[in-house]
């Protein structure tokens, strides 16, 4: 696959980010587009392995090398077909997954690891750009009616894989709007919010259709349910945060969590900045508790609280990282390390000067 001595003869190079002045202005993605010339010798990196621990790697066993040895040939539209093959959503795995795949990687045992999340991002995009991601309506109707209780990924990859055998499809949302975690737990310059929606447009194209503000077991029964439609499937999410075990989790203190998170991610789908909560006002100090999570989550919550014009900020980590981060601000820089990984609730305070909500520092 690729290059037979493509590994030897490139180095790993990855997608360059907007500058710093420009995307502490938006919300918008931080990485810049790929070449497609540069994407062509991170697929000659990919070896002809004999066991490609990728596929072990990948949750959805994406058949890795198949499309880096396409890409490689430039072979985009066959390489399409190959990555569609087992993953119905690649631009939000592309953008959203950690890859493991690349921690698998055989490349990685004496070198670095085969650029494949960006391989897989750039391969999706370019799809779209030249149209060969079309809806792809069933060639018939089998007569049976299925509904899909919940919109995040699990629920939308269901329902197009019944909905192209020619089942009638209805996904329910308690939400406003359809997407779960994808709309509403990642944040915009993690993943913009037209990516969901342009997928969405595929999926109503082809047949299925979408309800908002159904709540099951509240505003509609399973006995209804269940009456209407052929087979029922549950793909609801987990929305209930798990506070860290410390003094003054409860307290009326500035803490982020699921509804603040809906909240913000309203406002800016209507281009409006998020505006500072009441229980926070301009210029107060706060402080934000972020319950076990990892460092991309933690750091996406840091950034809504400098956006809101706090004056100070803590965050409550069960699993801190050796990572040094540094945030860089028109008002001043503040610097701070994280200590070693601890199974203890480690609590790191950040200072940070009154600013405005154009002056806001973006993660990354």
């Amino acid at each position: 696959m690729g290059k037979v001595t493509g590994f030897l003869e490139f180095e790993r190079e990855g997608a360059a980010s907007r500058a710093v002045s420009e995307r502490i202005r938006d919300w918008k993605e931080v990485p810049l587009p790929v070449d497609g010339a540069l994407l062509r010798q991170q697929g000659a990196r990919c070896m002809d392995c004999g066991i490609p621990f990728c596929h072990q790697g990948c949750p959805l066993g994406n058949i890795i090398p198949d499309w880096n040895d396409l890409v490689y040939r430039n072979h985009w539209r066959d390489a399409i077909d190959a990555l569609h093959a087992t993953n119905n959503f690649p631009e939000f795995t592309g953008r959203l997954c950690p890859a493991p795949c690349e921690a698998s990687c055989v490349v990685a045992i004496g070198s670095e690891a085969v650029s494949i999340k960006l391989i897989e991002k750039t391969i999706i995009e370019r799809a779209w750009e030249e149209g060969w991601v079309v809806p792809e309506p069933p060639a018939s109707e089998t007569g049976r009616s299925v509904a899909v209780v919940g919109s995040g990924p699990a629920g939308l990859a269901c329902a197009q894989q019944l909905r192209r055998v020619g089942h009638r499809v209805t996904v329910l949302e308690r939400a406003d709007k359809v997407g779960g975690l994808l709309r509403y737990g990642i944040p915009e310059f993690k993943m913009e919010k037209r990516v969901l929606d342009r997928r969405l447009a595929q999926m109503e194209a082809e047949g299925i259709e979408f309800k908002t503000g159904v709540h099951v077991g509240v505003n509609l029964d399973a006995a209804t349910l269940r009456a209407k439609y052929d087979a029922l499937v549950l793909c609801g999410g987990a929305c209930q945060a798990r506070d860290l075990p410390i003094p003054g989790v409860n307290s009326r203190a500035y803490t982020l969590h699921w509804s603040t998170s809906r909240r913000q991610t309203g406002e800016l789908r209507e281009n409006r900045s998020p505006k500072p909560r009441p229980s926070a006002p301009r210029g107060r100090k706060s402080s934000s508790l972020v319950a076990e999570t990892q460092a991309p989550t933690a750091w996406a919550r840091r950034t809504v609280s400098i956006a809101r014009a706090c004056t100070s900020l803590r965050l409550s980590l069960v699993r801190p990282t050796h990572a040094r981060p540094r945030i860089r601000g028109r008002n001043g820089t503040t610097s701070f390390v994280y200590p070693a990984p601890t199974k203890r609730a480690v609590s790191v305070s950040i200072r940070l000067a009154r600013r405005s909500s154009s002056e806001t520092t973006a993660a990354g």
